[in-house]
C-alpha cells in the first residue's frame, strides 16, 4: 500500500518551519485573506514566497487554504488574490465554495484544487461531482466512518482522499457553524470563529425566565458541545487500508511546539508502520504518550469507529492537559554553542529543560547562560517575547524546540 501523506498545519512561517524540519510531506497554510483561521497570524505574500520556498527546496508541499463560504463582496478580492497565488506557486489550493472554486479554475488552473471538508464531501457522488469539475483532492468530513471511506475510495479511484487523523473537533456538520455568528457577530465560515462551542452553558425552561436548570451534575453548569480532540495515531493501519492518501493534522491555531511534538509522533508512527509493522504494533502507547505531552483535552477516535456516544464530549470543563511549556524554537547557533531565540515563555539560569528534534531525538539539559537584546547576562528570562542569546549545557541544532515540564498540567490555554 501507498504511504501517505503527512499534511502538518502552519500558523506562520516559525511553524512551517518547524514542520518541514520534524517530517512532514506537506504543509498547509492560510493567507490574509480567504482563510478559516483569520485569528491566526497567518502569512502575508511575502512569508508565503519564503515558506513555499523553504518548503519546495526540502521536497515538501505546501497547500493554502481558501475556504470561506464567500458573499458577493468578498469575489474581486479573491479574483486579485489568486492573481498573487498564481505568482507565488503553492502546490495546492484548498477550497470549499463553489464560486471560489470556479474563479480559481479559470485564473490559476495549474494549481492543484482540493475541496475542503467545509464542503460537506459525505458521499461518494459528491466526490465524483468534485472530480468532474477538475479536482485533485476531497478533504472528507469528519463526520464518515472508515467504512464509509474505504467505499469512495473503491468507486472513485482516481480522487485523492484526505482525512483528519489528529486534533480538534467542529461540534457543528463539517465544521459550518452558525453560533459564532448568532452570538458575537464574527462569521466562523468566513473564519473568525470565536468558539462558542467550548464555552459554559445552562438550560432555562421558557416561563422560567432566570432559573437555570443543571444539564450535568455539575454546579457550574456544563461544557454542552465541548468535543474531545481526535487521535487516530494507534489506527494507522486502518486508515490505509481504508484507502486515505493524506493524513491530515488539524491546528493553525497551534505553537510551534504543538507542531513540532505531532508531526515527529506521526512521522515515526507512519514510518515504523511501513517498515516494520511488528514494532509499530509495539510501540502504539509511546506513540499516544508522545502527542499527550502537548496541550490537549481527552482524545476519541471521532467518527471513525461509529458514532460517538455521551463519552465524546466534555462536560465538566474546558480545559486542557499542558505537560511542557514551550520555550521557543532554535535560531542560528554560534560556534560557541550559543543561539538566537525568540523567547515565548519564562525561564531561568539552571533550570532544567528539554531539546526535541525530529526522529523522536529527545535531550534533557540546563540552561547555563542568557543574555537579553541589550547584550547583558541575565539570571532569568521573564518577558516573552525578547531576542535573546542562549548557551546550555549541549549544543542544540537549527529549528530544535526548547520545552520546560509545566507545574500547571490544568488549565484554560489559547492552544488548546
Amino acid at each position: 500500500m501507498k504511504k501517505p501523506e503527512l499534511l502538518i498545519p502552519a500558523k506562520g512561517i516559525e511553524e512551517l518551519k518547524t514542520a518541514v524540519y520534524f517530517g512532514a510531506d506537506a504543509v498547509y497554510i492560510g493567507g490574509k485573506e480567504f482563510s478559516l483561521r483569520a485569528n491566526a497570524k497567518n502569512f502575508d505574500d511575502e512569508e508565503m514566497r519564503e515558506g513555499i520556498a523553504f518548503a519546495h527546496e526540502r521536497g515538501v508541499r505546501v497547500h493554502v487554504t481558501a475556504n470561506i463560504l464567500a458573499h458577493n463582496e468578498d469575489l474581486k478580492e479573491a479574483e486579485a488574490y489568486f492573481l498573487r497565488l498564481k505568482e507565488l506557486k503553492p502546490d495546492a489550493l484548498i477550497i470549499a465554495d463553489p464560486g471560489i472554486f470556479q474563479l480559481a479554475s479559470e485564473i490559476c488552473p495549474e494549481i492543484d484544487r482540493h475541496i475542503s471538508t467545509q464542503a460537506n464531501n459525505t458521499n461518494y457522488e459528491t466526490c465524483r461531482f468534485w472530480q468532474r469539475q477538475g479536482a485533485k483532492r476531497i478533504v472528507t468530513a469528519r463526520e464518515l466512518s472508515l467504512k464509509e471511506i474505504r467505499e469512495i475510495r473503491e468507486r472513485v479511484p482516481e480522487m485523492e482522499i484526505e482525512s483528519f487523523v489528529h486534533g480538534a473537533m467542529c461540534i457543528s456538520y463539517s465544521g459550518r457553524c452558525l453560533l459564532s455568528n448568532y452570538f458575537t457577530g464574527r462569521d466562523a465560515n468566513r473564519g473568525a470563529c470565536t468558539h462558542p462551542c467550548r464555552w459554559n452553558y445552562a438550560v432555562m425552561e421558557e416561563t422560567r425566565p432566570g432559573e437555570y436548570l443543571p444539564v450535568f451534575e455539575n454546579e457550574r453548569g456544563t461544557f454542552l458541545f465541548n468535543s474531545k480532540d481526535l487521535c487516530m495515531i494507534e489506527h494507522i493501519p486502518e486508515l490505509v487500508e481504508a484507502g486515505i492518501d493524506s493524513f491530515k493534522v488539524e491546528g493553525r491555531m497551534k505553537t510551534a511546539l504543538y507542531v513540532a511534538v505531532v508531526t515527529r509522533a506521526y512521522r515515526q508512527a507512519i514510518d515504523d508502520c511501513f517498515t516494520d509493522p511488528k514494532l509499530y504494533e509495539k510501540k502504539r502507547e509511546q506513540y499516544r504518550a508522545e502527542v499527550e505531552k502537548c496541550t490537549v483535552r481527552d482524545f476519541s477516535t471521532g467518527f471513525y469507529f461509529g458514532r460517538p456516544g455521551p463519552d465524546s464530549q466534555i462536560y465538566e470543563e474546558d480545559t486542557g492537559r499542558k505537560e511542557f511549556i514551550y520555550l521557543g524554537s532554535v535560531g542560528n547557533v554560534s560556534a560557541d554553542g550559543s543561539f538566537r531565540l525568540s523567547q515565548k515563555n519564562k525561564f531561568s539560569i539552571g533550570e532544567e529543560i528539554e531539546i526535541i528534534g525530529p526522529q523522536m531525538r529527545t535531550q534533557k539539559t540546563k540552561v547555563c547562560g542568557i543574555r537579553n537584546e541589550q547584550g547583558e547576562e541575565v539570571m532569568s528570562a521573564p518577558h516573552p517575547g525578547e531576542q535573546l542569546q542562549v548557551r546550555l549545557a549541549e549544543v542544540p541544532s537549527r529549528f530544535d524546540i526548547l520545552r520546560k515540564p509545566s507545574k500547571d498540567q490544568y488549565r484554560n490555554d489559547p492552544d488548546v
